[in-house]
């Protein structure tokens, strides 16, 4: 598939023609996962995880060797107006912090056997104040979805997308309201650990940014008013995912939020995707029900930077070793009854 898309028309096109799952892929594990030591349904998700799985790799049946987790990090115009306990020059420190291998999710990936790439987006470059106009004009927005889309590796089996940046979990509530509705309170959650009255703040931000935007277009269109180069790259980044049939494991409230505008653009954009976790943040589960995605974890996260879908690698890990390795019944001398 071309990689060559310098509109978003012509993104909008790619996502329109993107392949679907394998139905005899599908057909072939069901009957695999039948003859396997075990009464039906006993691994209880793990045996749906691996079908999924399969219907999208096709193929005989295999663990996942090659995980690949990317963490995209941008600045946002609108962290001047104080939504975040941060100042914004922390996501280029963070930045230096994954590159360094001292984050979170440095060791998350480690343990989980996964490769982990950081993509810096102009940082020096904030996108604009949402509430004062569009958050990114069409080149950078292009820009943003085509480094995502050119950031995963072709020969990866499985793939978590990721992010930094300060004053995105501002970007993301206002994406949710303007996309799924509700008033900006209900989408809007204290992030970095912002107070009662930072709280505030950032509430009337995302109403006075949903305000001037929504309506406007459909997902590509509102992320490019209010979203941010780093949830570009995640949107971008998911679709290439499945150009290629890479199965994804979605993180918390921001990536789920890019992951939105994908779906409210083109009908089953997320069908190759699983919800990793429930963040703590406020807005994530109402998010994760509206794309109708039962999270794997539950563990209280909000750090952001793809740790809860990384933790979630090793559970698609379980479920692949589990159907690719264990024995028949025929295998094991076992009889099935």
């Amino acid at each position: 598939m071309t990689t060559d898309f310098t509109t978003l028309s012509a993104f909008r096109a790619l996502l329109a023609s993107q392949p679907q799952a394998d139905a005899e892929a599908l057909a072939a594990a069901k009957a695999h996962d039948m003859q396997l030591t075990k009464p039906p349904g006993a691994l209880g998700r793990l045996e749906d995880l691996a079908l999924w799985y399969r219907s999208w790799r096709g193929g005989a049946p295999a663990e996942i060797e090659a995980p690949q987790v990317i963490v995209f990090a941008g600045n946002h115009g609108v962290a001047a107006r104080g939504v975040s306990a941060f100042p914004a020059e922390v996501t280029e420190q963070m930045v230096l912090n994954f590159q360094h291998g001292g984050a979170a999710i440095n060791q998350l990936s480690r343990v989980a056997g996964a490769t982990l790439d950081v993509v810096a987006l102009d940082l020096d470059l904030p996108t604009q104040d949402f509430t004062q106009g569009a958050a990114m004009d069409e080149d950078a927005c292009v820009t943003a979805l085509l480094a995502g889309w050119q950031a995963v590796n072709t020969d990866t089996d499985l793939l978590v997308v990721g992010e930094m940046g300060i004053a995105n979990t501002t970007s993301a509530a206002a994406l949710a309201c303007a996309l799924l509705g509700g008033t900006a309170a209900d989408w809007t959650g204290r992030g970095t650990g912002v107070d009662d009255a930072g709280l505030d703040l950032k509430t009337g931000v995302v109403a006075d940014g949903v305000a001037m935007h929504a309506g406007h277009g459909d997902g590509i269109e509102t992320l490019r008013r209010l979203g941010g180069r780093e949830l570009a790259a995640m949107a971008g980044a998911i679709a290439r995912a499945r150009a290629l049939r890479i199965p994804v494991i979605l993180d918390g409230f921001i990536c789920c939020a890019a992951a939105l505008c994908l779906a409210r653009t083109q009908d089953g954009a997320l069908d190759h995707t699983v919800a990793g976790h429930l963040s703590a943040e406020g807005g994530h589960a109402r998010l994760l029900r509206a794309l109708a995605k039962e999270p794997l974890l539950r563990l209280g996260l909000r750090l952001g930077e793809a740790s809860g879908a990384a933790l979630a690698i090793s559970v698609l890990k379980g479920a692949m070793a589990c159907h690719a390795g264990m024995a028949t019944f025929a295998q094991a001398g076992v009889s099935d009854g």
